[in-house]
């Protein structure tokens, strides 16, 4: 690396929120949504990607994720994912293996997906790998070609179906991969790139390299790192006075983090146990700029599990938040408990 940029916490995750929209919500509107998943919204629990477009937009409905503007997809690490639709190449085609085993399986697999499902037709991705005999779990490996897409909603087995393979240059479809996960996930380096996006170190390594004229270095607490180099000004930028409450949900980018990468977002030791669990995560609860705790949803009631005391200010902050979900079929009012 040459001359670094020094970064402390505090201006990492001021930028983060800024560009997150944690701060201040976007205004409804496409627009704002394709923003809101610049790098995706992981939608592996049901409905986090409609929580985590909630806490970054306002006026976001609970039926927002049917917007023809947005699709689902099995994205990075083969997790649910929700996307702009124009966007679908970025989220596909920017994890496709140039060559080797990976790249033939997904080839083959979207090839026989294809033989089994007629175009403009939707089955239940369990009815396709009955027609092909194998684990439906096995059919998110056609996705990186860009010509299968879904639609789960967590109640039911996703719907899937085929489109036309994406129309762009793979290796931009890469490289713009890794801007928006540097965008919204950075500083960050090549190695946590390939565990975020679910490729090969030694293919991220090859995407960051193509991308060393857009990249400036910089030290952070955990180590040395990359940004864009346009974020540059941003992350100069003193932090912000952040207030207000998020439930964000499991999964979601802002604490979507391994290793080190977490004891930068959450230094207490025992306070990482609670969120980033062994078994299911819970969502995070960002109060003041600060995760200060977790929180858990059953049927209508929300339980929020703060680490240390609150204000009563921040306490009627949080409660407003989680009475605000846009939670579809729910026959009554959700309800607020303190763990």
């Amino acid at each position: 690396m040459g001359h670094a940029l020094g970064l402390t916490r505090d201006r990492i995750l001021a930028f983060r929120q800024r560009t997150g929209s944690l701060g201040e919500r976007l205004p409804g509107g496409r627009g704002s949504l394709r923003r809101a998943a610049w790098a995706g919204l992981q939608d592996s629990m049901p409905r986090a990607a409609l929580l985590s477009l909630h806490a970054r937009v306002d006026g976001v409905a609970p039926d927002a994720l049917d917007d023809p503007s947005l699709v689902q997809l099995w994205g990075p690490r083969f997790s649910a994912y929700v996307v702009a639709a124009e966007d679908v190449a970025v989220f596909t085609r920017g994890r496709l293996p140039v060559s080797g085993a990976k790249r033939e399986r997904a080839d083959t697999t979207a090839e026989r997906v294809a033989a089994v499902l007629p175009r403009g037709e939707r089955k239940p991705y369990g009815e396709v790998g009955r027609a092909l005999g194998v684990d439906p779990n096995m059919l998110r490996y056609a996705a990186p070609t860009g010509t299968v897409l879904l639609r789960w909603d967590g109640a039911r087995q996703p719907l899937i179906w085929t489109v036309p393979a994406p129309d762009v240059d793979d290796g931009e479809a890469r490289r713009e991969l890794a801007r928006r996960y540097l965008h919204v996930f950075g500083p960050s380096t090549a190695a946590v790139f390939a565990q975020w996006a679910g490729v090969h170190e030694r293919a991220a390594g090859a995407t960051f390299d193509a991308l060393v004229g857009e990249l400036a270095p910089v030290t952070t607490p955990i180590g040395d790192a990359w940004i864009l180099a346009g974020d540059e000004d941003a992350f100069r930028r003193g932090p912000a006075e952040v207030s207000g409450a998020r439930l964000l949900p499991s999964g979601d980018a802002y604490h979507l983090r391994w290793g080190a990468e977490r004891e930068l977002l959450v230094p207490d030791p025992d306070h990482r146990e609670l969120l980033w669990t062994s078994r299911v995560w819970p969502g995070a609860l960002l109060v003041d700029g600060e995760i200060v705790g977790t929180w858990r949803r059953s049927q209508h009631r929300i339980t929020v599990a703060p680490w240390r005391p609150l204000p009563r200010r921040a306490r009627d902050a949080v409660e407003t938040a989680a009475r605000s979900l846009p939670l579809p079929s729910l026959d009554r009012e959700l309800e607020v408990s303190w763990d």
